[in-house]
């Protein structure tokens, strides 16, 4: 009985072997990306009012 259950192994071995090494392989490539940010003068003017409002509050920060 060992003898005709070998080769039925072998046999199954040999096919999840060969059933894993058909397995697919899927690759993506993503192009960079470019963006281009324009600062806008309100976001300036806004940095600036907080920076007054922060040396109000805080005189002797710098």
């Amino acid at each position: 009985m060992t003898r005709t259950r070998t080769p039925v192994a072998l046999l199954g071995l040999i096919a999840v072997l060969g059933a894993a090494a058909c397995t697919p392989t899927v690759r993506l490539q993503v192009d960079p990306i470019q963006i281009y940010a324009k600062l806008d003068a309100d976001v300036r003017v806004r940095l600036d009012k907080e920076l007054q409002d922060l040396l109000v509050e805080n005189p002797n920060l710098f």
